[in-house]
This record gives C-alpha cells, sequence and structure tokens, in this order.
C-alpha cells in the first residue's frame, strides 16, 4: 500500500546516481585540466634548441630535462586516468541511468495497471451495491403500499391487485440486483486478493531488484572509481623515482669541468710586466760632466719605437701598458774600472740585448677581456671555415666534433653504397626483379659523396693536427719558459686566433684519425633491430639469393628496416632469421610508435 512512497524512492535513487554520474564527470575535467596544465608547463620549460645548438650538458640541466621528461609522463597519466574514469565509471552510469529509468517507468505502470484495475472492480462492485439497496428501498415502498391497501376497505380488487404486481416486480428486482451484487463483490475481494497478495508484490519486487542492482552498479563504480587511479599508481611510481634518480645523477664536479672545457682558450697567461727604472734621470745628472755621456746619449734606445711596435698587441684587460725601456745607466756602462778607482766607459751589450729582445720578444698576447668573455658561445668575428677565429683550445673541439659528423656520414654513404652493390648483383642474378643499370647513377654519386666527405676529413684532420701541433710547441716552449724565466714568442691575430712565428711553428704530419672501415666496428650492435612494424606475405618468395629472405603466402613476418626506394624491405621472421624481401610481395603495416613495439 506503499505504491506512492516506492515510487519516490526509487525516483531519489535514480537523481543519486546521476548525481555521483556528476561527480565523476566534474572529476574527469579536473584530471584533464590537471594534465592539459602539467604539459604546458612541461613545454613552457622544456629546452627549444635548434639541432645546431650546442649548449653545453650540464648534470644540473640534464637532470632538469629528465625531470621534465617524466613529469611529462606523469601528466600522461593523469589523462589515462581520465580516459579510465569517464570509459568505465562515466559511460557505464549513464547508459545504466537511461535504462534505469526505461524499466522504472515499466513496473509503475503495472503498478498503475493493477490499481486501476482494482479500482475498476471496486466501482462496479459499489455500483451493484447501490442498486441492490436502491432495489431493496423500491421493494420496501411497494410492499407497504400494498399492505396499506389491503388493510384499507375503501380500497378496489383492482388496486390491491395491481399494488401486489407492483410488489412482486420489486421484490424480483432487489433480488436479482442482490445476486449481481454478491456477484460484484465476490469478484473485487478476489481481484483485491489477487491484487495485494500477487501483482502488487511481484511489481515491488521487481523495483526491490532494481533499486538493488543500483545500489550494486553504484557499488562497483565507487570500486572502479579507485581502480582507475590505483592502475596507474607503479606507474607513478616508476616517473617520481625517475625523478629522484635524475636527482642523484647531478654531478658538481662533471658540471664544473664542463665549464672549464667550455671556457677553455688555450692561451698562455701574460708574463711578468718589467721593471721600469725612473731613476734613469739622477744617473743623468751626475753623469753629465763624463765623456760617456755623448756615448750613452748616441746608444740610447727610442722608447717611442720600442712602444710603437708592440702597441698593436692585445693584453688581457684591452691594451697592454706601455712599459718603459729599462734605461741604460751609466752604472751599467761603467764595467771596469782603474787601480785607482776611477771608471773608465766599457760599452756592455748587455742593456742593448735587453731592451731589443723586448721588442723582438714580446709575451705571449691573449685576446682581450671582451673576446676571452666569448667563451663557448663565440659569436662576435666572422665564422670562419678552419674555426681559426676561435681559441686553440675550442677550434681542437671544434674541428673534432665535425670529424665525427663527417666520419657518421661517410659511414651512412658507406652502407648505402654497400646496399648499393647487393641489390645490383641481385638484379643481376635476377633480371626479372629490376635493372641492375638504373642503379648505377645513384651507386656513382654515393661513390662521389664518399670522395667529397673522405677529402673534408683529410682536410679537417690537417687542420686539427696543426692546432695539435702548435698546443704541443706552445707546451713544450711553457715548459722552457718555467725553467728559464723567460716568456716563450707569439702573438695575436687581428681575428683573435692565437698565432706563433713560422720559424717556432712546428707542424706535425696530419694524424688520419679513423679510417672509414674502422666506423664499422664502432656503429656495430650486437643486439637486433627492434622490429618498427609486421607484414604480411602476399606472393610467396623463394629468397635463393645471399641475404634474401624466403617466405610463404600468408606468412607474417617482422619489420626492422623500412624501403629507403630501392624496392627492398629488411624482415625478420619469429625463429631470429634476417633478411630483404620484395616490398611489392607484402604488406606492410607500421606501427605508430616504433619504440614501444
Amino acid at each position: 500500500d506503499q505504491f506512492d512512497n516506492l515510487d519516490k524512492h526509487t525516483q531519489w535513487g535514480i537523481d543519486f546516481l546521476e548525481k555521483y554520474a556528476k561527480f565523476v564527470k566534474e572529476r574527469i575535467e579536473i584530471e584533464q585540466n590537471y594534465a592539459k596544465q602539467l604539459r604546458n608547463l612541461v613545454k613552457k620549460y622544456c629546452p627549444k634548441r635548434s639541432p645546431k645548438d650546442e649548449e653545453p650538458r650540464f648534470t644540473s640541466c640534464i637532470a632538469f630535462f629528465n625531470i621534465l621528461n617524466e613529469l611529462n609522463d606523469y601528466a600522461g597519466q593523469r589523462e589515462v586516468v581520465a580516459e579510465e574514469m569517464g570509459h568505465r565509471v562515466y559511460g557505464e552510469l549513464m547508459r545504466y541511468s537511461h535504462d534505469l529509468k526505461t524499466e522504472r517507468k515499466m513496473h509503475l505502470q503495472e503498478g498503475r495497471k493493477a490499481q486501476q484495475y482494482l479500482d475498476m472492480c471496486w466501482k462496479q462492485m459499489d455500483n451493484s451495491k447501490k442498486k441492490f439497496e436502491r432495489e431493496c428501498r423500491e421493494a420496501e415502498k411497494a410492499q407497504q403500499s400494498y399492505e396499506r391497501l389491503d388493510n384499507d376497505t375503501n380500497a378496489t380488487k383492482a388496486d390491491v391487485e395491481k399494488a401486489k404486481q407492483q410488489l412482486n416486480l420489486r421484490t424480483h428486482m432487489a433480488d436479482e440486483n442482490k445476486n449481481e451484487y454478491a456477484a460484484q463483490l465476490q469478484n473485487f475481494n478476489g481481484e483485491q486478493h489477487k491484487h495485494y497478495y500477487i501483482v502488487i508484490p511481484q511489481i515491488y519486487k521487481q523495483l526491490q531488484e532494481m533499486d538493488e542492482r543500483r545500489t550494486i552498479k553504484l557499488s562497483e563504480c565507487y570500486k572502479g572509481f579507485a581502480d582507475s587511479e590505483r592502475k596507474v599508481i607503479p606507474i607513478i611510481s616508476k616517473c617520481l623515482e625517475g625523478m629522484i634518480l635524475a636527482a642523484k645523477s647531478v654531478d658538481e664536479h662533471r658540471d664544473s669541468q664542463l665549464v672549464i672545457d667550455c671556457f677553455k682558450s688555450g692561451f698562455e697567461p701574460p708574463g711578468d710586466f718589467p721593471f721600469e727604472d725612473y731613476s734613469q734621470n739622477i744617473y743623468r745628472t751626475i753623469s753629465d760632466g763624463t765623456i760617456s755621456t755623448p756615448k750613452q746619449e748616441g746608444m740610447r734606445i727610442d722608447s717611442k719605437t720600442t712602444v710603437g711596435k708592440a702597441k698593436g698587441k692585445l693584453w688581457l684587460f684591452g691594451k697592454k701598458p706601455k712599459p718603459q725601456s729599462p734605461p741604460l745607466t751609466p752604472t751599467s756602462l761603467y764595467t771596469s774600472s782603474t787601480p785607482n778607482g776611477s771608471q773608465y766607459p766599457i760599452f756592455s751589450i748587455e742593456p742593448v740585448h735587453y731592451c731589443m729582445s723586448d721588442i723582438k720578444t714580446g709575451k705571449p698576447r691573449i685576446p682581450s677581456f671582451r673576446s676571452l668573455k666569448r667563451g663557448y658561445f663565440y659569436l662576435q668575428g666572422p665564422a670562419l671555415e678552419d674555426f681559426s677565429h676561435l681559441p686553440p683550445e675550442q677550434r681542437r673541439k671544434k674541428l673534432q666534433q665535425r670529424i665525427d659528423e663527417l666520419n657518421r656520414e661517410l659511414q651512412k654513404e658507406t652502407d648505402q653504397k654497400d646496399a648499393l652493390i647487393k641489390m645490383k648483383d641481385v638484379y643481376e642474378k635476377n633480371p626479372q626483379m629490376g635493372d641492375p643499370g638504373s642503379l648505377q647513377p645513384k651507386l656513382t654519386e654515393t661513390m662521389s659523396n664518399m670522395d667529397r666527405l673522405r677529402m673534408e676529413i683529410h682536410k679537417n684532420e690537417a687542420w686539427l693536427s696543426e692546432v695539435e701541433g702548435k698546443v704541443a710547441a706552445r707546451s713544450d716552449r711553457r715548459h722552457s719558459s718555467d725553467i728559464n724565466h723567460l716568456v716563450t714568442q707569439g702573438r695575436e691575430s687581428p681575428e683573435g686566433s692565437y698565432t706563433d712565428d713560422a720559424n717556432q711553428e712546428v707542424r706535425g704530419p696530419p694524424q688520419q684519425h679513423a679510417h672509414p672501415n674502422e666506423f664499422d666496428d664502432e656503429f656495430e650492435d650486437d643486439d637486433p633491430l627492434p622490429a618498427i612494424g609486421h607484414c604480411k606475405a602476399i606472393y610467396p618468395f623463394d629468397g635463393h639469393n645471399e641475404g634474401t629472405l624466403a617466405m610463404k603466402e600468408g606468412e607474417i613476418l617482422y619489420i626492422i628496416e623500412e624501403d629507403k626506394g630501392d624496392g627492398w624491405t629488411r624482415a625478420r621472421r619469429h625463429n631470429g632469421e634476417e633478411g630483404y624481401v620484395p616490398t611489392s610481395y607484402i604488406d606492410v603495416t607500421l606501427e605508430k610508435n616504433s619504440k614501444g613495439a
């Protein structure tokens, strides 16, 4: 008898289900926005370097970039959580809510129909009851009228007979209505019993089962909501562990060494400043009356000439101070005395030699502080092909990097040449597969590229050996200068590169650092190439030639190297056997993420 209350309760259950679905939807939006903001943050702080950027890779920078990568993966896991919640929880709730509304509507309609049928039976019973009651009153009235006429002496016989007939009629109709009322009452009682003991309990049971299924579905969604988060916890833990490993990889000593290597110029430190004797005027006054005065004036070195020759040389902080040549004092000229103590002039060549050596053998100069400050990012001055605009150490590093790049390009060209030769051999043995002459232009072009790369490598290695020879020569001269307390000769070119005098320059023979064939061993990898896709053989292939792989029609193979335009694809069987197969004989399917594959 609580149909209305059950109606309200089931409606509340559906409203609560939709309320939880709305909660899950808002949580999904939060996860998606969080992941999006994390990705934007990573994108904002990720290094935007061009391929030619040569920023030093400090361990702290590398660790930060690794942390950004891990954070990007972490954002991806938040997206996975949102996607899992949307598919497993929110989508399921919305579908179930629609089904639940349809089922509830059907059960309530059945209940209302049963209630309406019971009400109809009650109305029929009530109508028959009222009709029976009315007929009984009419019968009583007819009986009273008959008895009054029958007792009335003045009433005629006809009136009495008429009243008697009316009494009989009303009595008969009352009996009929009584029987109808009894039938309707019996029918109503049966329908009412059926309604309250069979129909309505069955409908309520169905509503109860529906509500219990709703409760179970909510429980499953609660669990799925938590499982969506729990599934990604191991991956998130790996991301956090990666951040911790990145933090532990920071090496302050290595960063310091990178700074040293980055800004190391290879120039020698400046030498000692010469002693400037300001007492020469005193000695000139004393020796004015001697015969050595004119000689001294005649042999005096012009300080302007001395300074003028060294004027163009650069010093650490701009121009080198203009040192005055050591004066030729009288005491330095008078090197002998007479027995009575008088001095006679002997013109020694030591002071003159000292002055001339200061003019000719100036201390090695380094670039100005501004050019030294450029360091690794040397932006001023034209970039020359041999990097002669750079300091020696930086020039050596640049040349070595270029040689390594050229060797890698040479190795690629060598591999391409070998592939073309192999393909040409296959075409010669099997003319139906292709024309061998069509490969000759590409082979000629590859050989030309290899010769050009070898010439470039030889030229750069010559420059490298020249730089290394100069560094070795300067190292020897520095060692000699430490022993004799003298400064080695050298000068700086206007562009800022360090050059030595031609007769002091030590040039070693060009060193061949690496022959192209030696790179075969360097680039070999014991691990098999990763599969980048798979293919299905459309036609059978016998694979009799060396380097090819036989296959049957319908056979599935792994793709480990795409077709490079030569009509052949490198494939691998499940047992590890590898070889080339015709691209036109297979149906290739490449993976979207080759690293994951």
